[in-house]
């Protein structure tokens, strides 16, 4: 039985963990999910790689939502630095899902994007353990975690 790790937190305006969490058992089985909150983004890259190293997680995700203000973008850059940190320590996947406040125009549409973008990214974790070829079918079709996808570039 695989392990998910999902680590999430309070400072984020939607829950994105139950996103995830019901995305992923809806898209398939054979895992078992250890979900742990932390206060803020700064906090993701030390939970996950507890999760991996003390939970023996097969693969996580970190989800976070940065505020809009510039200390707020400096803290989600030191927490994605970190994130790729504890990949590259514990040689395990971390997929980083931040929804930055701004992206969205509204709270609703914000709500949508977390939403949208922390399933969409819980599949692509379920493909990573259970169906890597169907990532690689996917290469190079500029798919896009919430919004639309841009789609491919042809060469002429």
């Amino acid at each position: 039985m695989k392990l998910i790790g999902i680590a999430d937190t309070t400072f984020a305006r939607y829950d994105m963990g139950k996103a995830a969490i019901d995305e992923l058992e809806r898209t398939g089985t054979g895992f078992r999910i250890i979900r742990v909150t932390v206060p803020g983004m700064k906090d993701l890259p030390v939970a996950c790689k507890k999760l991996i190293e003390e939970q023996h997680c097969d693969i996580c995700m970190a989800l976070g939502m940065p505020g809009p203000m510039p200390k707020d973008k400096m803290c989600a850059d030191e927490a994605s630095n970190g994130l790729i940190r504890a990949q590259l320590m514990t040689n395990t996947h971390i997929i980083e899902v931040f929804v930055h406040e701004d992206e969205a125009k509204s709270d609703s549409e914000l709500a949508w994007l977390a939403d949208r973008r922390a399933r969409e990214h819980a599949v692509n974790v379920y493909d990573l353990l259970f169906r890597p070829e169907r990532l690689t079918q996917r290469a190079g079709t500029g798919l896009r975690q919430g919004f639309e996808d841009k789609g491919p570039v042809y060469k002429q």
